[in-house]
């Protein structure tokens, strides 16, 4: 045999190879319940995304099911279910956990804190996965960043915040921390699933309710039961959302699969903040249509609420050292990206913002 046919003899085997090892890949089956309603396409959309991105990179091998709140366990159990080897996954916010250690709330975002930019540097570069990681293990998941909503609104009132007075004996709606901060001025919070906001608001059972913005609260149709809509939503700039894997089926997965979920975990982290970013702005131009009025917080109830907050950060961080430790690490980035958007960014967008309606 000639030097060329040698060649060309070479080249052919691991053509004719490759079937043979994509056939060899492990077969694994997973569930993935969830916390968010079916009905809302981009939080939902994000929980399917995971799956079907980990089925398309391992070419059906690795087969993840979503399932939507109660079909396999209730909304705010899905943690619980995957750290007791129920499930191997599942797709929810950390925050709705906090009872169990308040540090799974710097998880998911914290009040007066960074955009969804800005926590993704801190995730990925300043130390923010590493911090949690333990936080997630002593809850007995691994968890894995796999969405943002970016900025969120502050909820829909029967009537209007004209003052901290306002908020006296209000029965809202509200997930994390915010409920904590709101209940020092006087707020009553619910935390309600997804799915159990609209009757409770029609029934008069709470005053008010947040969840996440124009898109999906349209959708909830919040819109036909209360008429004032606020902004800015100050206790969720920026929440992360998790899959959460139990340790055991993790730590079986071959290495290729755990880089896998990571890149399928990561794009859905960015395609759910680029769609709502899409998506909320026609909304918002929908609802005030269609008669709802949106106002914005008076600067009384922002600063109180800002120095609620602070006192709050120190209370936990007095009886939860590992609270403390983290939140000090946060708050230091924190303010760093802070003055670095400032120069770099705000100056910019306030211009813009300005110039744009001066042209109009």
């Amino acid at each position: 045999m000639d030097r060329r046919n040698i060649l060309a003899a070479g080249a052919v085997a691991p053509i004719l190879a490759m079937p043979a090892i994509t056939h060899a890949q492990t077969r694994i089956r997973w569930r993935m319940p969830g916390s968010f309603p079916k009905s809302l396409d981009t939080l939902y959309g994000a929980h399917e995304r995971i799956c079907r991105r980990v089925r398309e990179m391992t070419d059906g091998a690795f087969e993840i099911t979503p399932f939507g709140p109660g079909e396999v366990v209730p909304a705010l159990q899905v943690m619980d279910a995957v750290g007791n080897g129920s499930v191997e996954c599942g797709y929810t916010s950390a925050y709705y956990y906090l009872g169990k250690d308040p540090s799974l709330c710097i998880a998911t975002c914290l009040p007066f804190g960074m955009s969804s930019r800005q926590l993704w540097s801190w995730l990925q570069e300043g130390g923010g996965k590493q911090a949690l990681a333990e936080v997630y293990r002593d809850q007995g998941v691994v968890g894995i960043p796999a969405g943002n909503t970016g900025a969120q609104m502050g909820g829909w009132y029967r009537r209007e915040i004209n003052s901290v007075a306002d908020l006296q004996g209000l029965k809202f709606r509200i997930a994390g921390f915010g409920g904590n901060i709101l209940q020092k001025l006087g707020v009553v919070p619910q935390l309600i699933g997804g799915g159990d906001i609209y009757p409770s608001l029609e029934r008069g059972v709470i005053d008010g309710a947040e969840w996440v913005g124009p898109y999906d609260d349209e959708k909830l149709g919040f819109q036909r039961v209360a008429r004032f809509y606020y902004a800015p939503g100050w206790w969720e700039y920026a929440p992360s959302i998790d899959m959460m894997v139990n340790p055991a089926a993790y730590e079986a997965l071959p290495s290729h699969y755990k880089a896998i979920l990571e890149a399928a975990c990561s794009e859905t982290w960015h395609w759910m903040m680029a769609r709502y970013d899409s998506l909320n702005p026609t909304a918002l131009r929908r609802l005030i249509a269609a008669g709802t009025q949106l106002r914005l917080f008076p600067r009384e109830v922002l600063n109180a609420s800002y120095r609620a907050t602070q006192e709050f950060y120190a209370e936990v961080g007095a009886a939860n050292p590992r609270f403390r430790r983290i939140h000090q690490t946060w708050d230091a980035y924190r303010l760093d990206q802070t003055q670095w958007f400032r120069i770099a960014e705000d100056t910019q967008a306030n211009f813009l913002a300005a110039a744009s309606a001066a042209a109009r």
